[in-house]
């Protein structure tokens, strides 16, 4: 473990130190940002006197829309930037899964914090020097793996860029490179082991010992997991970050099942959605985030929209950030109502996943005179055939399993082999619309 390891302090001095890079944000954003400098004086805040970080959480909370808005009315970046444009050297920008994309700036100062962020990961999971890692990613304008990329690079390591390939031939250079790392979204995980499967590649006979995973939630589902660790035959680690955050969260090797957030580079917050405040430890509650080493283009007191519960037991590993149980539970605009019951997505698919049956699903949500309905569609493998028998009694088992986890009834519909979308980056599994 390197000297420089920041994410090993105690929780003391990981507040002080949260307060006190807090401070030269705040100061930094109230004297040169313009989006940040109008918010804080609408809040009262005055330059160098925060005095606690109970104090920072009076601060008011910052929300997407905010920030789209801004960049809406203040074209192509909006005014969220510290700087003048010419101390900028990175773009990215969101996915645009829940709307419009953003775009989000670094300067080379922020991006080598970024690689900061990473150095920690790779430290937590475990990365060796020799490892090789490999990106079956397409490296477009979405930032997914290009911080991990970077941040592997400087570590001395060899990256795999695996964009502009089809899945046959990623996989034939992992195994031909002897690739021990894979980072890539869960969906396309699976997605490799499906491709593995029929040209007759043994994944596990491959050198990849680890894959990390992240852009949805799937790392987080069991069932999941276990599909893509049996196909790979390599653990899983789950990872968490957003475009406009950076990546601040990953699981630990000596403690599967949950998130730790870098909370030397971040102050974390879990709030009630509705009210505020804060929940208390074990209670669901929405991820806030302030970011503390991307001054060009910063969030403060951002609700990511993600649903978590804090750990009430110490962490394994031993470090003292804080530890998300379960991952990243479900987003709060995900969930939908289903004739009285709330339903994430994330649920349904921990359902799915249970039957090797079913090689891709969709989930429709319809708004049928006022009142929704959702209907999941499943693709069955081709090794079952397509037996109206056969697929007949694996509906009635998929439905029965939804009624016992969830409590309702829902619509399920067999599709024909290779009809639904295969996905390489974020999947997008949930379609919305309306019937009369």
């Amino acid at each position: 473990m390197t000297l420089h390891a920041p994410e090993r302090l105690s929780r003391h001095d990981l507040e002080r130190r949260q307060l006190e890079r807090v401070r030269q944000l705040l100061d930094e954003v109230a004297t040169h940002n313009p989006f940040w400098r109008r918010k804080l004086l609408d809040a009262g805040y005055e330059q160098g006197r925060l005095g606690s970080l109970d104090e920072f959480r009076s601060l008011p909370l910052t929300t997407k829309a905010e920030l789209v808005a801004d960049q809406n009315e203040n074209p192509p970046y909006g005014s969220n930037l510290t700087y003048p444009l010419t101390r900028y050297s990175r773009l990215h920008q969101t996915s645009g899964t829940t709307g419009r994309p953003m775009r989000w700036l670094d300067t080379p100062a922020s991006w080598d914090w970024l690689m900061e962020c990473w150095a920690q990961i790779y430290r937590i999971v475990g990365l060796r020097s020799d490892d090789v890692l490999a990106f079956p990613f397409s490296f477009g304008p979405f930032i997914g793996f290009w911080a991990a990329f970077d941040g592997a690079v400087k570590l001395g390591n060899l990256c795999l860029p695996m964009g502009g390939m089809s899945s046959e031939a990623r996989l034939q250079m992992i195994a031909d490179l002897g690739a021990t790392v894979v980072c890539c979204t869960p969906t396309y995980a699976l997605r490799l082991a499906e491709v593995a499967e029929a040209i007759g590649m043994n994944l596990a006979s491959t050198p990849v010992r680890m894959l990390i995973v992240a852009g949805e939630p799937g790392g987080n589902i069991p069932e999941v997991r276990r599909r893509i660790e049996e196909g790979w035959g390599a653990r899983l680690f789950d990872h968490w970050g957003m475009t406009d955050i950076t990546s601040l969260g990953i699981e630990p090797a000596g403690n599967p099942g949950g998130l730790l957030i870098l909370e030397s580079e971040c102050i974390a917050e879990i709030i009630n959605s509705e009210t505020g405040s804060p929940v208390a430890p074990g209670d669901l509650g929405e991820l806030i985030i302030t970011n503390l080493g991307r001054w060009g283009m910063p969030v403060i007191r951002y609700r990511t929209g993600d649903l978590v519960r804090a750990a009430t037991e110490p962490c394994r590993s031993g470090l003292a950030l804080l530890r998300l149980e379960g991952g990243i539970l479900g987003r709060a605009d995900d969930m939908v109502t289903i004739r009285g019951n709330n339903v994430f997505p994330s649920s349904i698919e921990a359902i799915v996943r249970q039957f090797p049956e079913v090689v891709e699903f969709r989930i429709v949500i319809e708004r049928v005179r006022a009142m929704q309905h959702l209907r999941l569609e499943i693709e069955p493998a081709a090794t079952i055939g397509d037996s109206a028998e056969v697929l007949g009694l694996l509906i009635t088992r998929i439905a029965r399993a939804m009624k016992d986890r969830l409590n309702f009834q829902a619509e399920i519909q067999c599709v024909a082999m290779g009809s639904l979308p295969r996905f390489e980056g974020k999947a997008r599994r949930v379609v919305r619309q309306d019937r009369v």
